[in-house]
Order: C-alpha cells, then structure tokens, then sequence
C-alpha cells in the first residue's frame, strides 16, 4: 500500500470520523492518551509546532490554547475542511495544510517542535517520516509522538474477561508480524448502538512495526530519545469507567518525545 491507498483510506473515514470523535466518542483519546500527552509536554508558549497527521484539528487546537503558535498538517482534504472551519469560527491563528508526513512541505530547520497525535504507525514509510521530522526541526527541537502499543496492541489483540465481566488479561499475537497496509476495520466503541448501525465501519490501514524497530528507526533519522510514556487509567478509574478498564492491565499507548541535536 502506497500513499495514494493512505490517502484515499483517510478521505474516506474523514466525514464520519469527524463528527463522532466531536460527539465524544472517543473516549480513549479524550479521557486518557491525549491528557497524558499533553501532561508530559514540554512547555511550548511562544513556540513555533507543527502536528503531522493532524486530523479534524481537535489536539492541534489545544497545543495552541497553551500558547504555541501552530501548523498542521493531514493527508485527508475532508480533515483539512472541517479543521479551518473552525478556526474560522473560533480563530488561534492555526495554519493548515494538506500535507503527507512522509514528505513534508516546509524547509528544513522551520519548526521548534512537532507533534504526531496517533498517525505515524498509519504511515507507509515511518522512516521518511521521522527523517522528515527532524529535517523540519530546529537545532534542539523535539518531535513527540503516540502509537498504538507496539507490544499490547500488535495485529492481534483479543481483552480476555472474568464471567463477570471484568478483565482478566490481555492476549496478544502477530507482534513480529511485518504489517504494510493490513485494512483493519473498526468503529468507536464509545458510540451509541444505533450509531455504529447508521454508519460504515472506518478503513485503517495499520504499517505494524516492533518495539525495537520503532526504537532503530528514530536513532536512524537522527533523534534521542528523551522520554516514553505507557498511559494507564487507575483501579478507581478503571471501576467507573469500564471502557477504559483495559488500559489498567495492560497499555495500548505508547508516547515517546525524541530530540534533534542541538549542534545538529
């Protein structure tokens, strides 16, 4: 699967994805991975950013809510739309840009950091993108990034439940399994029976890599490594709210915040 078969998986999903990660939805990333993501970055009022794969806009706006002054781009023109739309509404002097992770259109040494908010493990070529990423980055800047878990949630990943409901254990398999482009196809599990009947399951192309090939390949582009995060909800946590209980046995997250040198 090459760009184009991204794109057009993308372009596809944009629309229904939109309005139901706005109607809440996804609860994963609104009540865990975007909290603890934003928990451990580094400040970045005044700062020039940049999000990769920026979808409908919603994380991008709240890098600039901490006062960064933001780009964005995505590979899906329906994102693009719905994302200026409101910024258009409801301005932070956002720019976005069609764009592809994996060949970014700006000149070298643009930005003071990057984000990628859960979109390099659906890139073709995730070492372009993190060479790209740093190519765009100041002397010093850093790029941080969520992944589905490369251990816990690798093609196969099956939630193993107690007769009564509760999570005993996560099973996993096809963790060295090289994926290029395996459709996988979900909804939100968040939404609503009678909205995942009303609309169709979302194509995800998934380009599955280990744990040590993610850890090569940003030592390849020319990265450091500075932090990893594994986000986890608590027991208490994992009581009121079981949709998230699995993220208590085991992550499905992974965040990782690498640095371009600063002689670089």
């Amino acid at each position: 699967m090459d760009r184009t078969d991204v794109a057009a998986c993308w372009e596809a999903n944009a629309e229904t994805w939109t309005r139901h990660a706005r109607a809440g939805y996804d609860l994963y990333r609104d009540a865990l991975n975007t909290p603890v993501f934003l928990a451990n970055l580094p400040p970045v009022a005044g700062l020039k950013g940049l999000d990769i794969g920026c979808g409908e806009g919603s994380n991008t706006r709240k890098l600039a809510e901490r006062g960064a002054r933001m780009t964005a781009v995505d590979i899906a023109p329906t994102f693009i739309r719905h994302a200026r739309e409101v910024e258009a509404k409801a301005p932070l002097g956002i720019i976005y840009l069609e764009g592809d992770g994996t060949a970014l259109p700006f000149a070298g040494e643009s930005f003071d950091f990057a984000t990628a908010f859960m979109s390099l493990m659906d890139m073709p070529r995730q070492d372009h993108a993190l060479a790209e990423a740093r190519r765009v980055l100041k002397p010093g800047g850093f790029l941080q990034f969520s992944i589905l878990h490369p251990c816990f949630a690798p093609p196969y990943r099956k939630v193993l439940r107690e007769a009564d409901g509760s999570i005993r254990a996560i099973e996993v398999g096809r963790y060295f399994d090289g994926i290029d482009g395996e459709i996988e196809t979900w909804r939100f599990g968040a939404a609503p029976a009678e909205v995942k009947a009303s609309a169709e399951p979302f194509r995800v192309p998934r380009f599955h890599r280990t744990l040590s090939d993610w850890v090569a390949t940003i030592v390849a582009a020319g990265l450091t490594i500075e932090h990893m995060a594994e986000p986890r909800v608590d027991a208490e946590t994992a009581r009121s709210v079981p949709y998230l209980a699995d993220t208590h046995v085991a992550p499905l997250f992974l965040h990782i915040r690498a640095r371009k040198g600063a002689t670089a």
